[in-house]
């Protein structure tokens, strides 16, 4: 079972790069996982195998668990089980809850609609470092509806990216985290604002990882409402043109905006039909439910040749109408 294509010492440097571990360490660690049995390897020209035994470990660790990347949140360990992914959104929307009670002001429908697949991403499926956000072959990730900022927030700070006590400055004068995600907060990868724009941003990031051969993936979470702007579909265009599938937007399907249902202020439906007429294709998914999140971003990653769209329905996720957005 081979678990990387390339050769121990390019595999060894692009570990080191990645997590900034000093070469030789690596390189003794590999020593010591070969004279376990748990992989095995020899020459330049031969790729890195797990063996019988590595496989059974292997195995073990994936049992009800998920992927989570070395340096996410500061933490050692490279997967947390589902349950505690559930736990930790939990929390996160106490937070939410606490940081736009305490300024009076802020989305928190949009905020907590959008929660789950923030916090899906950056706990469970994103290679990033908060040690290093500017590290240059993390993944990307854009919040197209800028105004759900509070979960953006929380999450970043669950991570590490800066200190929680931030999150009770949300909207002061002089604080860190506005109303709308700004570049100079650690994390964030763009700023938003103005709706129907972050496509076309990411469109720029997954062409210029095409150009470099860097294998990041980028992320756009956009709002239902959001797809009433025009410039979404002229960059849905350029997305399918370039074959970008390095690149997936997830569409907060909540039914709702400021001015009422999506239905009945500008139609949005058949969905899944104008997308894939734009040349996505198109994935569904439970927007409340981290596992299914989870599924939907790895079939994404899997599709070749074409962007991929994630329809992802939260309606019902927070338990009430009132929090709906």
């Amino acid at each position: 079972m081979e678990v990387n294509p390339g050769r121990i010492t390019s595999v060894l440097c692009e570990i080191s790069e990645r997590n900034g571990k000093p070469l030789s360490t690596l390189k003794l660690n590999a020593k010591i996982l070969r004279e376990l049995n748990l992989i095995r390897y020899g020459g330049d020209s031969r790729g890195v195998e797990l063996s019988e035994l590595g496989r059974f470990v292997l195995d073990l660790l994936k049992e009800d668990y998920v992927r989570k990347p070395v340096g996410v949140c500061g933490e050692s360990v490279s997967r947390i089980p589902i349950r505690e992914l559930n736990q930790r959104i939990r929390v996160l929307r106490r937070r939410v809850l606490k940081m736009v009670e305490e300024v009076g002001s802020g989305h928190l429908a949009s905020s907590l609609s959008s929660l789950t697949i923030i916090a899906t991403l950056y706990l469970g499926k994103m290679r990033h470092d908060p040690r290093n956000p500017a590290w240059r072959l993390r993944d990307r990730f854009l919040l197209g509806k800028g105004h759900a900022a509070p979960a953006l927030y929380a999450v970043l700070a669950e991570c590490g990216y800066f200190p929680e006590e931030e999150l009770s400055k949300l909207r002061c004068i002089g604080g860190l985290l506005q109303g709308h995600p700004e570049g100079s907060i650690p994390g964030v990868d763009s700023a938003s604002g103005s709706l129907g724009q972050c496509l076309s941003i990411a469109n720029g990031m997954a062409l210029a990882a095409k150009m470099r051969g860097e294998d990041y993936r980028i992320y756009v979470l956009l709002g239902d409402g959001e797809l009433q702007e025009g410039q979404v579909w002229e960059a849905a265009m350029t997305s399918a043109r370039h074959h970008l599938d390095n690149l997936a937007v997830i569409v907060d399907r909540n039914g709702h905006q400021l001015t009422g249902p999506t239905e009945e202020v500008k139609p949005l439906e058949p969905l899944a039909e104008k997308w894939r007429a734009f040349g996505w294709e198109v994935l569904e998914a439970d927007g409340g439910s981290p596992r299914d999140i989870l599924r939907a971003l790895a079939e994404a990653e899997a599709i070749k040749g074409r962007p991929t769209v994630i329809i992802a329905s939260t309606a019902g996720d927070q338990g009430s109408l009132e929090r709906r957005g």
